[in-house]
């Protein structure tokens, strides 16, 4: 029976044997210097899965320039464009379910082909909609990728990267959302609605063939007792001149002791610090992410550019998403330098500040005049506010919170953690999204100021609790907890 269900945890996808033949034969035919290179290989395995974020990003950023026409067009009310918007993180929840037992059964290479066939069904579901029974099943689809690609693209950037790399490379997760993001809002500024879901499309339709051209993760062939493919997918994301024994002996020995421990995890065991605490950090980093209040400030900064006389607020829109594009870049290349505890700090610290002056602005503005110098420059304060809310947010709580949930879950309760942390991520991102309208027209003074609180406990949380794991191996942190 235990082998009959062995067999069912068997790569989705079984990648072509170009590197097997290469493992074998590097030294009689001579490999190329991108297989050499032992970071060429890992970077374009990320280049590759990073398309899925990009998709994650793209299906964020649809509903922001398209909201005037797809209402216009369907002739929808503002509550049921409301719900439009709302349901791929309903999806979401749906595929952050599923998404921990889809990759541990079958491969992340293969959770993340489940994860594009969805999205693109549902991108061309939207393009075609006549009502809102097509738009809603789009969206709904959607979600649900996005909800296994959220999951499984930062658990396997972790699992193939190197050590000394991972932090930059598990950035690059939210650096491409963020990318995602950018180019549906300024693609948004010059195409049709119809049009611009069919754009949506190409980040999946490239990914799926891209998925056979690129090793499945080593730690998770390991785990599954493949031995011979997971020792080829490690030396070929190493090179094929690197020697890979010390690296292989520790993710064996540390496959065998989660072995010895049962891979079948009781309620009880998690009273026990190796299971609770990294539980208790990757869940509270991804709750207080969404807690802070980013996405009712980006859904509301629109308005804020209307009040403080920018004449494009579609334009200001895409001016905020590039804003966090190079931020988040900044982070990529500062996370493997500075560390995660820094840069979660100093993005909490700065997300606080700003969300005072925001919140301070708009307390203000009900004291003065409308037509006064004063009330335009508290405008372009609560201006000034924001985007420095959005440049904090991107130095630190946007990607690292993803890059540290994909580091510290324990290898024998991975999926399951895994997908509780990712499900409350994309619920309470629902709930704030849901709400911000109601918060903000019943006071955004107050507002601003209960998401700057709780960016005030982040700080105290990170110094709390959240371990540093810059320069560790997998291994050493799950060694770190026990």
């Amino acid at each position: 029976m235990k082998d009959a269900r062995n067999d069912l945890r068997r790569p989705f996808i079984h990648t072509g044997s170009w590197y097997r033949m290469g493992s074998r034969q590097s030294s009689m035919m001579g490999s190329s210097q991108i297989i050499k290179d032992n970071s060429i290989s890992v970077l374009a395995c990320v280049l590759i899965v990073a398309l899925g974020p990009i998709q994650f990003g793209f299906t964020c950023g649809y509903s922001s320039p398209t909201q005037a026409e797809i209402t216009k067009d369907l002739g929808l009310t503002v509550s049921e464009y409301s719900v439009f918007g709302s349901l791929s993180n309903v999806g979401a929840m749906v595929g952050a379910i599923a998404s921990g037992q889809i990759a541990e059964y079958i491969g992340r290479k293969g959770s993340l082909m489940i994860a594009a066939i969805p999205n693109i069904i549902g991108w061309l579901c939207i393009s075609f909609a006549k009502d809102t029974s097509f738009l809603y099943m789009g969206r709904l689809l959607e979600g649900f990728g996005v909800g296994i690609i959220s999951y499984t693209v930062p658990v396997y950037i972790a699992e193939i990267a190197p050590q000394n790399m991972r932090g930059g490379l598990g950035s690059v997760n939210q650096l491409s959302v963020t990318i995602g993001i950018m180019l549906a809002y300024l693609l948004g500024l010059f195409v049709p609605w119809r049009i611009l879901a069919v754009l949506g499309t190409l980040p999946c339709i490239v990914l799926i063939p891209g998925l056979f051209f690129i090793p499945e993760s080593p730690r998770w062939l390991a785990k599954m007792g493949m031995t011979d493919d997971f020792e080829t997918s490690l030396q070929v994301l190493r090179g094929f001149e690197t020697d890979i024994t010390v690296e292989v002996n520790e993710i064996k020995r540390s496959v065998a002791s989660s072995t010895k421990r049962s891979s079948t995890v009781r309620f009880v065991d998690l009273k026990r610090r190796r299971y609770y605490f990294p539980l208790m950090v990757g869940i509270g980093l991804l709750v207080l992410q969404q807690l802070g209040g980013i996405n009712g400030v980006l859904f509301y900064s629109s308005t804020i550019f209307e009040s403080a006389g920018v004449t494009s607020s579609n334009a200001a829109t895409f001016g905020v998403g590039a804003i966090q594009v190079v931020a988040t870049a900044i982070s990529t290349w500062l996370v493997d330098k500075a560390g995660r505890r820094l840069l979660l700090t100093i993005s909490s610290v700065g997300m606080t500040i700003s969300l005072v002056i925001v919140a301070a602005a708009f307390y203000l503005k009900g004291f003065v005049s409308p037509d006064s110098d004063m009330y335009s420059m508290l405008s372009i304060l609560s201006v000034v506010g924001v985007v420095a809310m959005v440049v904090s947010f991107s130095l630190g709580m946007g990607p690292i919170p993803w890059l540290i949930m994909s580091e510290i879950l324990p290898v024998n309760i991975k999926g399951l953690a895994g997908s509780i942390a990712t499900l409350a991520n994309w619920f309470f991102s629902w709930l704030i999204t849901m709400t911000a309208n109601l918060l903000l027209a019943w006071s955004s003074g107050a507002t601003f100021t209960i998401y700057g609180v709780v960016c005030a406990f982040t700080v105290v949380f990170v110094t709390l609790w959240v371990p540093e794991t810059k320069g560790k191996t997998l291994e050493e942190l799950q060694a770190l907890f026990r």
